[in-house]
Order: C-alpha cells, then sequence, then structure tokens
C-alpha cells in the first residue's frame, strides 16, 4: 500500500499542496515569527507557497495574522519579503 502524502493548505492562495512542497512560517512560544526549515519547531504553525505572490495575498487578505493568532508588525512582513522563499526550504 503506498504512504499517503500530507497535504496542507496555503495560506495565500488556498490550494492544497503536498507538505513538503510548501514552506512553514511559525509563531515560536516566545511570540518570534520565522521560517520553519525543519518543520519541526515548536510554535502555531501556517503553511504557503514558495512564490512572491502567495506572500503577498497572505499580507493583504491577513491570512498570516489569522493563521498565527497575533499581530504582526509591518517589520516582521518586510523580513519576510526579503527572504528568498525557494531557498528558504
Amino acid at each position: 500500500m503506498a504512504k499517503k502524502i500530507p497535504l496542507r493548505q496555503c495560506i495565500g492562495c488556498r490550494e492544497s499542496k503536498p507538505k513538503n512542497e510548501l514552506i512553514r512560517i511559525i509563531r515560536t512560544p516566545e511570540n518570534d515569527i520565522c521560517f520553519d526549515k525543519t518543520g519541526r519547531m515548536n510554535g502555531r504553525g501556517a503553511y504557503i507557497c514558495p512564490s512572491e505572490l502567495c506572500l503577498d495575498k497572505a499580507i493583504k487578505s491577513k491570512g498570516i495574522e489569522r493563521a498565527l493568532n497575533c499581530e504582526i508588525p509591518d517589520e516582521i512582513f518586510e523580513m519576510l519579503r526579503g527572504v528568498d522563499l525557494i531557498d528558504a526550504k
């Protein structure tokens, strides 16, 4: 029997994709926002496609803030935009 591939929904484009194709953004217990490259860090997580377009959609619709249950300052969004999403994987 084939192994089941876990799916997650992108908070930008709202499409379900395999978990290993998405990037996880987390809010740590210390309330820091960062990319989780391993997929195993502690904290509340949200998944996003590795594209600038999906990140912009998630920021505009406040999808990241809803998913992480916190207000996110503009400096954090600028930091997230500054990271090369494809290399963050």
